[in-house]
């Protein structure tokens, strides 16, 4: 009770939500990186996945971008890449695109895949071009698994954009760091309260997103990181 009274006075305190230090500012900050760090990892994976799915080449190279992804901690990552871009987000937002990227690449090839066989060649059979059926057929289709993806790798970067602080990057992970050294554990379960609370909504927002275009195709929602899994083909 003590915990969660002393949390209670952390958050209620006037002081505690103005200045650059303030929990609107480290808000800024988190979102900011995480923006950031969605964006690129998309711009990547998603054509990249689109191009895989539609022409089923590389995909012993998705599936072991996906596993390698899964397999290295995010820590590791943003140790290695303090020595090359030195402290600061600079060092964090290489980690977080390649924490992002595999299951943007891999629910998007899922999601081409999944497209029924014979939808996609009545259009080519229409005298439409590989650009087209890629656009205006398989694409629509595979828009509920293409966002549950974006929606996995958004909340993953946005409960791992905490690690910045250790190398002296901002966000809500600064109270956490903070917290520990100068040992008030009421700042450290704020700081992991308000980064879960911006997960939960992210995680919220994005699906919500994802059942519209589960409505507008009239199929299940896909995401091959989650318990609602589509038999993906090309993972054994």
């Amino acid at each position: 009770m003590d915990i969660l009274a002393g949390l209670a006075a952390w958050l209620l305190d006037p002081a505690h939500w103005t200045g650059t230090n303030g929990v609107p500012a480290r808000v800024g900050e988190h979102v900011f990186f995480s923006v950031v760090a969605i964006g690129a990892a998309a711009a990547i994976a998603l054509p990249a996945g689109l191009a895989i799915g539609h022409t089923r080449r590389g995909e012993i190279v998705a599936t072991a971008v996906a596993g390698l992804g899964r397999a290295v901690p995010s820590y590791a990552l943003l140790i290695l890449f303090v020595p090359l871009f030195g402290l600061g987000f600079a060092s964090a937002l290489p980690a977080l695109i390649l924490l992002g990227i595999p299951p943007m690449l891999v629910n998007a090839v899922a999601g081409i895949r999944e497209v029924d066989p014979e939808i996609v060649e009545a259009g080519r059979g229409m005298g439409m071009t590989e650009v087209a059926v890629l656009r205006d057929v398989e694409l629509p289709a595979a828009l509920p698994a293409i966002v549950a993806g974006v929606r996995t790798a958004a909340v993953a970067v946005v409960a791992t954009a905490t690690l910045a602080a250790l190398v002296a990057g901002g966000g809500l992970g600064r109270y956490i760091v903070d917290g520990f050294a100068l040992r008030q554990d009421d700042r450290i379960l704020a700081g992991a309260v308000l980064v879960a609370i911006l997960a939960l909504l992210t995680e919220r927002g994005l699906s919500a997103v994802e059942r519209v275009f589960e409505r507008r195709g009239g199929r299940p929602t896909e995401d091959v990181f989650g318990p609602m899994a589509p038999p993906a083909p090309f993972i054994s």
